[in-house]
């Protein structure tokens, strides 16, 4: 069976300008990496999970913050290329992440030194455009925001 992430993808109206935030893997193997490194704050959950409580869960784990409180709109889940499969919910709301606070993962660092290292499982959050998003999101994550933006255009202002 595949494994199974839930995240939440927060997103807010700037300006007229639709913009979500997403997140940049932290750790040594991502740290040159941006177009097509990006991911919604997401993380795995087990069979008997709810999606959307693991998905809050791990906005929390990964972010030190609560994830926005507003009405949530499950999107259609995805499968990356080496099968996982990504549920997302998008929620409306304007988090201040200038303190955002990642939780940490050990790996052996330098390659076969025998040390193990820590590093934030997320290195950056940020706000951006969809625009931007598209550019940096994990190619089969942009159809989050194809989606996100068709709900948002049925909504109105």
């Amino acid at each position: 069976m595949a494994k199974q992430s839930a995240g939440v993808l927060p997103y807010r109206i700037r300006d007229g300008v639709l913009e979500v935030l997403i997140c940049h893997p932290g750790g040594p193997l991502w740290a040159r990496r941006d177009a097509g490194a990006w991911s919604i704050v997401k993380g795995e959950y087990a069979v008997d999970e709810d999606p959307w409580a693991a998905a809050q869960r791990e906005f929390r784990e990964e972010v030190g913050l609560d994830p926005p409180q507003g009405a949530v709109v499950p999107l259609a889940p995805i499968r990356q290329r080496a099968g996982k499969v990504v549920s997302a919910f998008a929620v409306r709301g304007d988090l201040d992440v200038t303190d955002a606070v990642s939780n940490e993962f050990e790996m052996e660092w330098p390659p076969r030194s025998g040390r193990l290292t820590s590093f934030p499982e997320i290195d950056r959050v940020e706000w951006c455009s969809v625009a931007v998003a598209r550019t940096r999101l994990i190619a089969a994550q942009v159809a989050f925001l194809d989606e996100l933006e068709s709900a948002v255009e049925g909504a109105g202002p």
